[in-house]
């Protein structure tokens, strides 16, 4: 896999790890190694997952990709199943960075065909181009309810 191609597949399992702050009530702790890809990324602290926050980014693409009804309920499952997989593959390759990356790899790109399925062509495109935003949208909502 390109390494263009694994930054995007850590950056969309990132965003499920970002909270915001209306909805920081349940906060957990489970650690997520960071991705030796990058040097901002080695020096990163762990970071927490938890269902919570795929709600959350759930709201976040509903407001951002204006998401129908039908649609927050398919993206809110496959983000909750996609949290409980990053669970699981933390919980098993706990002692093993590579098969981790390898599992958070796979998972992510389920994920990604699981969501395009799921969204309108022009909703994943914006999706595509606004991940990054999203993201950034949820540290601070996350920075602004500590």
């Amino acid at each position: 896999m390109s390494v263009p191609r694994t930054l995007l597949a850590l950056a969309v399992l990132s965003s499920l790890t970002f909270g915001c702050a209306r909805r920081n009530k349940a906060k957990t702790t489970t650690v997520v190694e960071s991705s030796p890809t990058t040097s901002a990324s080695k020096s990163a602290a762990p970071i927490g997952v938890s269902a919570a926050r795929a709600r959350d980014l759930t709201d976040v693409m509903t407001e951002e990709l204006q998401l129908r009804p039908d649609q927050q309920v398919r993206v809110r499952a496959i983000l909750s199943s996609t949290v409980e997989q990053v669970k699981d593959a933390q919980q098993k390759n706990a002692n093993n960075r590579t098969a981790l990356l390898t599992e958070l790899k796979r998972i992510n790109t389920s994920s990604e065909s699981q969501l395009k399925a799921a969204l309108t062509p022009e909703q994943f495109k914006q999706y595509q181009l606004k991940k990054r935003s999203m993201q950034e949208q949820m540290r601070a909502r996350q920075t602004q309810g500590k």
